[in-house]
């Protein structure tokens, strides 16, 4: 059976799926602290995800800007591996999955989208998820700062979510989601706040807020645990490399009493609901137009 947009999906696999939720991640952009990619990764992993299909790069890829990879086998013959976007399902309890993850396009955006609303379509999903990465001025020793936002007034009101109501540059994150969301499918975005001064660091500890919230939404257990030592790890990092220099402590310092002026004493240190959204939403808006 031919589905409109899929014409450049190569198919790996033919999973009976019983309306499953997208969730999609890229690389680069939108991946502050390679915190959205490592959500999706674990997701990928922890659950023992299938493949279902690839999408060729060689109309969406700049390969100049991302490279493919020479690797060689244990008898040291020599193979290409190309930049490209992968999609896993896998069935869960509460609900069946399909999972995206992969570089940011930089060419054709529109018809790349078109080939993920195909792989909805295709196999009848229900509603998705993205998720996102920006940086923001937050500390790395208190809870990860989410954003959710949907246009969908449903999702708004089962999620607890804020209505989008941004203006300016986008990534392929509000592409797509504009595609899925026209096409009929109900939509969300989640975004992550990262430390600025920790750009460079990636952040499990923001992999795993994302990874909890979507899985709540989902409406399945989340595998939080191939995340926790590292997001430990990420913190006692950090904290050194902060160590070292009085300027920066105490610029931490002031970021720690503002987060905690406004956290309330149950809040948990490694996830953590918004604890102001309309303070996040303009970080993320400021965020995507310094990108510009």
């Amino acid at each position: 059976m031919s589905f409109v947009g899929t014409e450049h999906v190569r198919w790996l696999a033919e999973p009976s799926l019983d309306r499953p939720v997208v969730v999609a991640a890229f690389t680069g952009w939108n991946d502050a602290g390679d915190a959205a990619s490592s959500a999706l990764t674990t997701m990928v992993e922890s659950w023992g995800a299938e493949a279902l299909a690839e999408i060729d790069p060689e109309a969406f890829t700049d390969f100049a800007t991302v490279r493919p990879q020479i690797k060689l086998d244990a008898e040291n013959k020599r193979s290409i591996v190309w930049p490209t976007v992968g999609v896993w399902s896998a069935s869960l309890p509460g609900t069946d999955v399909i999972l995206v993850l992969g570089p940011e396009p930089a060419l054709r955006w529109r018809l790349f989208s078109e080939q993920i609303v195909g792989i909805a379509e295709r196999f009848g999903a229900t509603m998705s998820i993205s998720l996102g990465a920006l940086l923001a001025d937050v500390p790395h020793s208190r809870p990860v700062q989410l954003i959710g936002n949907a246009t969908d007034n449903g999702l708004v009101e089962r999620f607890e979510l804020e209505r989008s109501q941004y203006e300016g540059p986008t990534g392929i994150v509000g592409v797509l989601q504009d595609a899925l969301s026209t096409a009929g499918l109900p939509t969300a975005s989640l975004w992550a706040a990262v430390p600025g001064y920790a750009s460079q660091v990636p952040s499990p500890k923001a992999a795993m807020a994302l990874v909890d919230r979507a899985c709540s939404m989902i409406g399945t257990p989340a595998p939080l645990s191939r995340l926790a030592s590292g997001a430990a790890e990420y913190e006692a990092r950090v904290a050194a490399l902060i160590g070292e220099d009085d300027d920066m402590a105490e610029y931490l310092h002031r970021l720690e009493q503002m987060a905690d002026e406004q956290a309330s004493p149950a809040d948990d240190l490694t996830t953590a609901d918004p604890v102001d959204p309309e303070q996040l939403m303009d970080e993320v808006e400021q965020f995507l137009r310094d990108q510009d």
